[in-house]
């Protein structure tokens, strides 16, 4: 059963363009916050406040090496929320809606 409240908080996370442009940076290569603050144009704080709710949900997991912190996605967890989607809107997963089905096409005639 889908948790609404876990649900929510994912959305939001993806709803962001800054955190998913970090989720892409991040997808299978680790990356400091200092690289990713240069490559996407962003204030150091504003991409910690990204990286923290990203965190937080569990879409990106850290690693500590040195002084360093580094970041990742979490493959499991974008797929987890992909699931959550199917299962809260199972209708949309299962009959997608085409608008050039026959039946839309006499309707308009």
């Amino acid at each position: 059963m889908v948790e609404p409240d876990d649900l929510d908080e994912l959305l939001r996370a993806v709803a962001s363009r800054h955190r998913r442009r970090i989720l892409f940076e991040v997808w299978g290569r680790e990356r400091g916050a200092g690289e990713l603050t240069e490559q996407l144009g962003l204030a150091p704080a504003s991409v910690s406040e990204h990286l923290k709710s990203l965190r937080k949900t569990g879409l990106v997991t850290m690693r500590i090496d040195g002084t360093y912190r580094l970041y990742r996605a979490c493959p499991e967890r974008l797929h987890q929320l992909a699931g959550m989607i199917m299962e809260a809107f199972p209708a949309a997963a299962i009959e997608p809606q085409d608008s050039n089905t026959p039946q839309q096409k006499e309707d308009r005639t």
